[in-house]
């Protein structure tokens, strides 16, 4: 029999430690004997990586941050995701639409209607059952306190801009992701990310196995 495919996205400020967990748990898949594709938004195709490393380095205004960021998303569903998807493959994506709401809906203001509609036409692709909007059958949302993510980010690397932006600006960003969470609790599975890694990924396996994903 076929295996399904699992779409699990790990959202979260940076410091709060998904990329430690991304590379844990596709072990852990490998370990099951299932295939993973792990990568990361924007990004994971030759044409969405150029558009990060522009969102990530060009001034622009919020706006023009939401269009190109759904662009290269737009590719990176029908590049990457979806094929893998298709094959019955896990796949473990570093942020996903709900990193847009939280970063230009909530810490640039941008208009949250405005990203429900881009949502719905960039996302949207065809299944068995008709047309449906593309989303992940699982969100873990490391939440850590936007000040405790700065001090482990102090001094670990220069800043794109986004990491340059003040604590404020992170403080509106985590209210994006609870507001996206209260808007999709049953997708959401929220990670306390202030513990230890260990602990942490006690959490991790703990929603994993629930779910009935993992051994």
């Amino acid at each position: 029999m076929s295996q399904i495919g699992l779409f699990i996205s790990f959202e979260g400020i940076d410091g709060a430690g998904k990329s430690t967990h991304i590379d844990a748990l596709a072990r852990a898949f490998a370990a099951q004997g299932r295939a993973v594709t792990t990568t990361r938004e924007p990004g994971g195709t030759s044409l969405a990586e150029k558009l990060r490393t522009l969102i990530l380095g060009d001034a622009m205004d919020a706006m023009t941050e939401a269009l190109l960021v759904f662009a290269a998303r737009r590719d990176h569903l029908q590049q990457v995701i979806e094929p893998a998807l298709t094959r019955g493959e896990v796949v473990l994506c570093d942020r996903f639409t709900d990193a847009t709401f939280a970063y230009q809906g909530g810490g640039r203001g941008f208009d949250w209607d405005m990203l429900l509609y881009l949502e719905q036409l960039v996302q949207r692709t065809k299944g068995l059952e008709g047309d449906f909007v593309h989303q992940p059958d699982l969100t873990l949302w490391f939440d850590l306190a936007p000040d405790i993510a700065a001090q482990r980010l102090a001094g670990a690397r220069v800043p794109d801009k986004f990491e340059a932006e003040p604590v404020t600006f992170f403080q509106r960003v985590h209210e994006g992701y609870q507001r996206r969470l209260t808007e999709a609790m049953g997708r959401f599975a929220r990670i306390n990310a202030d513990q230890s890694r260990e602990a942490v990924w006690r959490d991790v396996l703990a929603t994993l196995r629930q779910k009935g994903w993992l051994a």
